[in-house]
């Protein structure tokens, strides 16, 4: 009896679990082509975007297209001006913090500890009093 039982068991639940499988290899097989689908209409997209593949489109549709790229370019230069002010706000915010270390730096060059106050070296005003003639026979010194 209790062999009986284990036998209407497996097979009952047998059979369950045989369709289980089927049903989720049908779901799965049902979303390859909903996103095989998907990825070919954004293959188009992408193509008509680039300027390709233009001409099966109708005037609705490329009135879409053009929205799309105007909004696109109206994105880009909106993040391009962004960054550019937020360059500029870096540039001014070094240019206040120079200005503000400028002042110590001064004070210093005041007291004598500046670059303007390196003695500098004079060249002699008469330049042949700086060249002198090399002693020596000069016939020796013949090239060739």
């Amino acid at each position: 009896m209790m062999k009986t039982l284990e036998k209407y068991q497996s097979c009952s639940y047998g059979s369950l679990e045989a369709n289980l499988p089927a049903n989720e290899t049908q779901n799965s097989y049902q979303d390859y082509l909903m996103l095989k689908a998907r990825v070919e209409v954004l293959q188009q997209s992408q193509r008509n975007l680039l300027g390709e593949d233009l001409s099966p489109l109708n005037t609705k549709e490329l009135e879409h297209l053009e929205h799309q790229l105007e909004t696109s370019l109206k994105q880009i230069r909106s993040r391009k001006t962004q960054f550019i002010l937020d360059q500029l706000s870096d540039l001014q915010n070094r240019l206040e913090e120079t200005s503000v270390q400028a002042p110590e730096g001064m004070a210093w060059e005041a007291a004598g500890h500046g670059p303007n106050n390196i003695q500098q070296t004079r060249l002699p005003s008469h330049p042949e009093a700086f060249f002198h003639p090399l002693e020596g026979n000069n016939s020796s010194s013949q090239i060739g």
